[in-house]
């Protein structure tokens, strides 16, 4: 895949290396194109014919279906979360949130902790 840019999203100056959004971040690329906007990754994507390093949870429905999720061939592995102030209730929209997200993840067969 080097003759293939590689998106990436950039999330600031102070972003944590242990909070990346993809695996094997940290390694060289020929063509190495960062993403400030969201949004526009997948759009480049397409037009470019490029790639990224994701999760693989992508939705058909609401992405272009050229984007397809691949599984990488590698050992490592990436684990997705959020984080919730221990004094702090999540209200009952965000956590009927989680639960159609954990549902959407099983349906990719990946494993659910937390609930």
């Amino acid at each position: 895949m080097a003759d293939y840019p590689y998106l990436s999203y950039e999330q600031g100056d102070t972003n944590s290396f242990y909070f990346a959004e993809e695996i094997l971040s940290t390694l060289p690329h020929k063509k190495h194109i960062q993403i400030s906007d969201r949004a526009t990754i997948f759009n480049l994507m397409v037009g470019l014919n490029g790639y990224t390093i994701s999760s693989g949870i992508i939705s058909s429905e609401l992405n272009d279906e050229k984007i397809v999720a691949i599984p990488l061939d590698v050992d490592d592995s990436m684990t997705l979360g959020y984080l919730q102030h221990r004094k702090m209730e999540l209200s009952d929209t965000a956590q009927r949130y989680l639960v159609m997200l954990k549902e959407h993840i099983r349906g990719y067969g990946f494993t659910v902790y937390g609930d």
